[in-house]
């Protein structure tokens, strides 16, 4: 790995889920289609690019049944489990209703309403992602969202990973479509014969799926534009060179432009790290992906102190954060942007990502500055209440009339002054 030693501005590469003007108006043409012509236009599509063609697309009862014989009773209790600890933890999101009652006897208050409906968009074709499932499905299912779809590409014999769908009917959905890409998405927004529209889209998914995502942002609600996954190790001399080491492998082989970066006071272990990181990669099933990532977006910055180092990690905003310091919790309240904050050695990012409980879905490419991991706000809206009172209309109508004028609304003005009159 690179070692570069801080001067005032570190500039941190990262990889842009802009696309290209031939992806982009590839995604388009698939919206326009699946819009247009149902179905029909999703089995074109899943055949093109998944190579399955399918009359029906829903995933049956005894595919379900033949997942459950395919998985072996351990995994199963590993999804029940990790299932529960995510559920218990969002559970904590829960926010009442509320009301209030003036002394004038004007009640305000705000009503917290799940989505009607949601769909979950679990990558898939090659691997198996039930972490996606319960990470999505779960918070959505605490919210109250009663209606959760979800989709996920058909790898070459035209099933869904077994796992998947396990953790999918541990999680409780009861619709599931093989389908993916941009023409899922396109299905999910829009609507076809088969698969109702939803009011929002979750999930993460590949260049086509992020695209997609963005066209019919407005239509309906997205989660996040989702970048290649980051971690930032921010470290002292009491880290262990291998365990650092390991914890960048560990986001380099999700993808070739996933960015791997410790930050650390402590030149001896920059080294040591950057040794380990080699000889750690030799190792690695998916070396040829974690070798790519850090050469192109892996990076060791070396500060003067340990102010330095928290500093420059919230000049990152990374979508995973460890800290790896002697009383590494006192350096929690300096940390202003991070999408989850992993505290001390034995939290281990992938402790995160599978069993703790916290959501794994979280801010990439710097958007950590302004935005949170998928939560349950993410799946319930609020609606303000309002009632006022004969007695506050009174106090208070010719002030918001007068208000209504200064913005040159005198409809505005009038509706209230209507009332007073007519209690005269």
């Amino acid at each position: 790995m690179k070692i570069v030693k801080v001067d005032e501005q570190v500039s941190i590469k990262r990889s842009i889920e802009a696309g290209t003007s031939e992806q982009l108006a590839s995604v388009k043409e698939i919206i326009s289609e699946v819009r247009r012509r149902g179905d029909e236009a999703v089995r074109e599509f899943t055949e093109k690019f998944d190579r399955v063609r399918f009359s029906a697309f829903s995933v049956t009862d005894q595919e379900i049944e033949a997942a459950y014989a395919d998985v072996n009773q351990q995994c199963i209790e590993i999804v029940r489990e990790a299932a529960q600890n995510i559920r218990s933890f969002h559970e904590k999101q829960l926010r009442p209703s509320w009301m209030t009652t003036e002394e004038n006897g004007t009640v305000l208050g705000q009503k917290i309403t799940p989505l009607d409906s949601v769909g979950v968009y679990v990558p898939g074709g090659t691997a198996a992602y039930p972490s996606s499932v319960l990470m999505n499905v779960v918070p959505a299912r605490v919210a109250g969202v009663k209606r959760i779809v979800m989709v996920s590409p058909p790898d070459a014999t035209g099933t869904i990973p077994a796992a998947v769908l396990v953790a999918a009917k541990e999680a409780g959905v009861e619709e599931i479509y093989k389908v993916g890409g941009a023409q899922a998405i396109a299905a999910l927004a829009y609507g076809t014969e088969t698969i109702a529209p939803v009011d929002k889209i979750t999930g993460p998914g590949n260049i086509f799926v992020a695209l997609a995502k963005r066209e019919v942002f407005g239509d309906v609600a997205i989660d996040m534009i989702a970048g290649p996954s980051e971690i930032a190790v921010l470290a002292d001399d009491t880290a262990q060179a291998n365990e650092v080491a390991a914890d960048l492998l560990s986001q380099a082989e999700h993808d070739p432009r996933a960015c791997s970066v410790l930050v650390t006071p402590s030149l001896r272990l920059a080294e040591e790290v950057a040794q380990e990181v080699e000889k750690q990669l030799a190792l690695l099933p998916r070396k040829d992906i974690a070798a790519r990532s850090i050469a192109d977006y892996g990076a060791i910055y070396v500060t003067e102190d340990l102010d330095e180092a928290v500093e420059i990690v919230n000049q990152l905003a990374p979508e995973h954060l460890e800290i790896m310091t002697e009383n590494a919790i006192e350096l929690l309240g300096k940390i202003r942007h991070a999408g989850a904050i992993f505290i001390g050695r034995y939290s281990s990012e992938p402790v995160g990502d599978y069993f703790a409980g916290p959501n794994h879905v979280l801010p990439t490419n710097g958007t950590a500055r302004f935005s949170s991991p998928l939560n349950v706000d993410d799946f319930q809206k609020k609606s303000s209440v309002v009632m006022y009172s004969q007695t506050a209309l009174k106090e208070n109508g010719a002030k918001i009339a007068a208000f209504a004028r200064i913005e040159g609304l005198e409809a505005h003005a009038r509706a209230v002054e209507m009332r007073l009159k007519n209690d005269k």
